[in-house]
């Protein structure tokens, strides 16, 4: 009994967290989606599909299930699932990543928590494992870069929040006084390094 909720409560966060993730592209122009907002070139459209790529790893490969989607082997892994080329449409990716979420939602459903896989791309003695602790390893994941979304998101065009529905319209003036006066604990706790 205790396995069942607790496969349900977190395939149901998983669940939440990535539409919460898609979210994050609404209303953005093709460029805003695709552009880096960091120095490692971290961007929206790229979390969608390296979060994709993650998935579908994790719940194919590991329970010698592969995802129906074409992946590299993980060990020629090159970075290029964090980014979108030119050729990769927003509407190809999101379908990818709700292709993998069929898939994931499958193994997540067909299989006890307790169920065995192996990850190869962990070391040892870690690589043997079980779905309930890829099932929080995924979650972790998804939390993580959907938490990076939302501050890429509010950086973009200040909209943050985990859902539309949660979402209050932006108060300039609020959020002004609000980093004003952070601001100012920062600048009088300087001093105070010295």
């Amino acid at each position: 009994m205790i396995d069942e909720f607790a496969k349900d409560n977190l395939h149901g966060r998983l669940r939440r967290d990535r539409e919460a993730l898609l979210w994050k592209l609404d209303g953005l122009s093709e460029y805003d989606a695709r552009r880096p907002l960091t120095a490692t070139g971290t961007n929206l459209l790229g979390l969608v599909k390296h979060v994709a790529t993650v998935e579908a790893r994790y719940f194919g490969e590991v329970f010698a299930r592969p995802s129906p989607e074409p992946l590299p082997r993980w060990q020629d892994s090159d970075g290029s699932d964090q980014w979108a080329t030119a050729d990769e449409t927003r509407d190809q990716i999101i379908e990818f990543y709700r292709r993998t979420w069929a898939h994931s939602d499958a193994t997540i459903n067909d299989l006890p928590l307790d169920s065995p896989g192996h990850v190869p791309w962990w070391p040892e003695p870690h690589a043997d494992t079980n779905l309930f602790a890829i099932l929080v390893h995924v979650l972790g994941e998804s939390i993580r870069h959907t938490g990076h979304a939302d501050i890429l998101r509010e950086t973009l065009d200040g909209r943050t929040g985990l859902r539309a529905e949660l979402e209050k319209p932006i108060d300039k003036e609020a959020r002004a006084a609000h980093y004003a006066k952070i601001e100012q604990a920062a600048r009088s706790a300087a001093p105070l390094e010295a």
